[in-house]
């Protein structure tokens, strides 16, 4: 089954691409030359991971898409859902500066990683909804240069070193986004089971 990504990004789909099982090949939307325009304005992550689906259900194709982003509990939460449009205008290394700038002289530096994953078939108009998280905290400092987005200030559970320092083969066992499309590969695996019935 060929399913396209809703998505632009590089690193996100060769990092899904690691993941999907065998018989799920996963290509990115921009190959069928579309715009990515999408306003992500909703509340939570799978209501915008359901927005980029629904913006490409008439071309009649298998879709998966996610959103994701980190959560600081000092900071009741943000960025959230706001991670990639916080500061969108700046770097990531401004953007984690500036999150390490309202973090300093505080203790509390637990957070996590959420990433909501969604499945949609048009022929059968079925969406399929996954979520996965990865707890940690907050570096005291930017370290690394491995991954992408905030990966060089989040130390995942279990781990001295960050995201941005341990490498695309760790991360992509233990990560929010590893573990959502796990699960949704899981579903999607019986969805198709249930088809061939």
């Amino acid at each position: 089954m060929k399913v396209y990504l809703v998505s632009g990004n590089t690193h996100k789909l060769l990092e899904i691409q690691k993941i999907a099982p065998e018989g799920v090949e996963i290509e990115s939307i921009t190959s069928l030359d579309v715009s990515l325009n999408i306003d992500e304005n909703g509340d939570t992550f799978i209501q915008n991971s359901i927005k980029k689906v629904e913006a490409f259900r008439n071309l009649g194709v298998p879709l998966i898409a996610d959103d994701s982003g980190l959560e600081i509990d000092a900071l009741d939460g943000f960025p959230g859902v706001h991670s990639a449009r916080f500061m969108e205008e700046h770097s990531y290394e401004e953007k984690m500066q500036a999150i390490l700038e309202k973090l300093a002289n505080v203790e509390n530096r637990t957070a996590r990683f959420r990433c909501a994953a969604t499945f949609f078939d048009p022929k059968n108009f079925i969406l399929l909804a996954a979520e996965g998280t990865v707890e940690g905290t907050i570096a005291l400092e930017i370290r690394g240069n491995k991954g992408f987005g905030y990966d060089p200030i989040f130390i995942p559970e279990g781990y001295k070193k960050t995201f941005g320092e341990l490498g695309e083969e760790i991360k992509n066992r233990i990560s929010h986004r590893s573990r959502a499309f796990k699960r949704l590969f899981e579903l999607l695996h019986l969805y198709i089971l249930h088809e061939r019935i």
